[in-house]
């Protein structure tokens, strides 16, 4: 049988794009020799035409009118890498529309207008694929999506920021400062010279939203997820943390509530040094899938960088292009909005670092404070003496609102000088 040509319109040819057209050139025998899938590269969008590029992106493709790529009847597919919501989201929706199945590493684009996008992509029978959109390399929206379809998921949570937890790495491992690891990411690229977005945890929540659509076939987007970021972590915070037997990361959590609730969350937490998200370093992600029938199950790899995530939209090209040759295409079901339950109804442990002054009775008397608002120590400690003395709590199970009304009170007790760090802590 001859192979099926399959025409690629490229929309941005950054570090990805680049490494995409480089995979093409490199896999192309043996991705048709096993797929009967040829693959030819059309135009390729990008904003200027000076800029240097990789080897193997040939000059004589490139063009700055992206629209022309969407609308080049002899493309098949378009690959959009240009990241943001617009212009991204009317080049895709119009690529849709036309009937073109479109691969993404977007994750901001369908945080924000997804659903909407699925529809076109479903109602034209097309596909809207975005395995790289969430954590790089590492294969886990189609699994999320098929081999899962049947699972009752209690809770999908992980790293899926490489730039925050390679920070609270070298946090935890060599007790450097946060401003001085941050540093060191930017120097070796995990970092943007702007990390706004990674540290204040925004894109860890834009991933939620797309995991959380997907894994409870409903709508939910980026404003849906309860968001800190890991700026107020101390070293003191990691190294308590430690001695208690924790390792600090930043967290993406959804999971159900109740009947028919959602919550989607990203921040730091305490997680127990024999979860296996604790032993997940560098830049390196990985997301924990928790179901009635399967299980516990781990998914981990490269989360970042230009090759992992290529071959993520590479694997993605390939599907699509197959259901293309099939006239058939994956449908992403998400259905009403997500009923979002607020993080004040959220039950969880708590850590609490707080500075006493140096009075008799103290300590018994921020104990009280606790009671009276319904939240149970469940281990508290000491760190110095006299005007020095800092107390740690570890809480019991508590609601969110309870202990936020404790914190409230706290701050106001004479005996507190201050509330230094609030953590929550990663229970069963």
């Amino acid at each position: 049988m001859a192979p099926t040509t399959i025409r690629v319109g490229l929309l941005g040819c950054g570090v990805v794009g680049g490494s995409l057209v480089g995979l093409l050139a490199s896999r192309g025998e043996d991705i048709e020799a096993r797929t009967g899938l040829r693959f030819e590269l059309g135009p390729v969008a990008v904003r200027s035409l000076d800029k240097a590029r990789a080897a193997d992106v040939d000059p004589s493709h490139l063009t700055t009118d992206a629209i022309s790529v969407v609308e080049d009847p002899d493309v098949d597919v378009v690959v959009e890498l240009m990241g943001g919501v617009e212009p991204a989201g009317t080049l895709v929706a119009k690529a849709l529309a036309s009937g073109k199945p479109v691969i993404t590493a977007n994750k901001a684009l369908l945080a924000a207008a997804g659903a909407d996008l699925f529809t076109i992509a479903d109602t034209a029978g097309v596909d809207l694929l975005f395995e790289a959109a969430v954590a790089g390399g590492i294969p886990f929206i189609r699994p999320l999506r098929e081999s899962l379809a049947g699972e009752h998921i209690s809770r999908v949570m992980g790293i899926v920021n490489g730039t925050t937890n390679y920070i609270l790495t070298k946090m935890t491992e060599d007790g450097a400062e946060y401003a001085d690891a941050l540093a060191e990411a930017q120097a070796l690229g995990y970092a943007e010279a702007d990390p706004t977005a990674d540290v204040e945890g925004h894109d860890a929540a834009a991933k939620a939203a797309i995991i959380g659509s997907i894994a409870y076939g409903s709508r939910i987007v980026i404003d849906d997820v309860h968001v800190e970021g890991i700026t107020t972590v101390t070293p003191s915070d990691i190294e308590q943390a430690t001695k208690l037997g924790y390792v600090v990361k930043l967290l993406a959590i959804v999971e159900s509530f109740g009947v028919d609730g959602i919550a989607a969350r990203v921040h730091p937490t305490l997680v127990p040094e024999t979860h296996p998200l604790a032993a997940v370093r560098d830049s390196f992600n990985a997301i924990f899938v928790e179901g009635a029938a399967v299980g516990d199950l781990m998914f981990y790899g490269r989360g970042a960088g230009g090759g992992p995530t290529a071959s993520a939209v590479l694997g993605d090209l390939i599907d699509a292009a197959g259901n293309l040759r099939k006239h058939t295409h994956a449908s992403i079901y998400t259905a009403e909005p997500a009923h979002i339950v607020p993080i004040e109804q959220l039950r969880c442990e708590y850590y609490l670092n707080l500075d006493l002054h140096d009075r008799p009775g103290a300590l018994a008397a921020v104990a009280g404070i606790f009671g009276q608002r319904g939240v149970s120590i469940r281990a508290m400690e000491q760190v110095g003496m006299g005007a020095e003395a800092r107390v740690l709590f570890i809480t019991h199970t508590a609601r969110e609102a309870d202990l936020r009304a404790t914190l409230d009170d706290l701050r106001e007790h004479e005996d507190v000088g201050n509330v230094n760090t609030v953590l929550r802590v990663l229970g069963a």
